[in-house]
C-alpha cells in the first residue's frame, strides 16, 4: 500500500514541518516502504504469543526499608541557618 501524495502532506501537516516537492516525492517513497514492512509483520500468526507490556521479566532494584540509626536532631541541624523547635526553617514561597 503506497501513500498518496495528500497522504503525506497530511502527515507533515499533523508533525507541524514544511516540505519541499523533492521532500514531498522522498517521503511518499520512504513511508510507504516502511509500510510495506509492518504489512509484511501483520501476516505472522502471534496467536500463541501472550501480550507483554514488557519484554524481559521485571525485577526490583530498591532494596527493603529496614530501620536504622539515624543522626542525632543538633547534629543534623547544626549547619542550617534557620532553625526553629528542633526542625529546618525556611522562607515562604508563596504568598497566601
Amino acid at each position: 500500500m503506497g501513500l498518496s501524495r495528500d497522504e503525506v502532506l497530511h502527515i507533515a501537516q499533523l508533525a507541524r514541518i514544511r516540505l519541499s516537492e523533492g521532500d514531498v516525492a522522498r517521503f511518499q517513497e520512504q513511508l510507504s516502504e516502511i509500510l510495506a514492512h509492518f504489512e509484511v509483520l501483520q501476516q505472522l500468526d502471534t496467536s500463541d504469543v501472550p501480550p507483554t507490556a514488557y519484554p524481559l521479566p521485571l525485577e526490583s532494584v530498591m532494596r527493603e526499608d529496614e530501620v536504622r540509626p539515624s543522626l542525632p536532631p543538633d547534629e543534623v541541624l547544626a549547619n542550617a541557618p534557620l532553625v526553629e523547635d528542633q526542625a529546618f526553617r525556611v522562607r515562604a514561597v508563596l504568598e497566601e
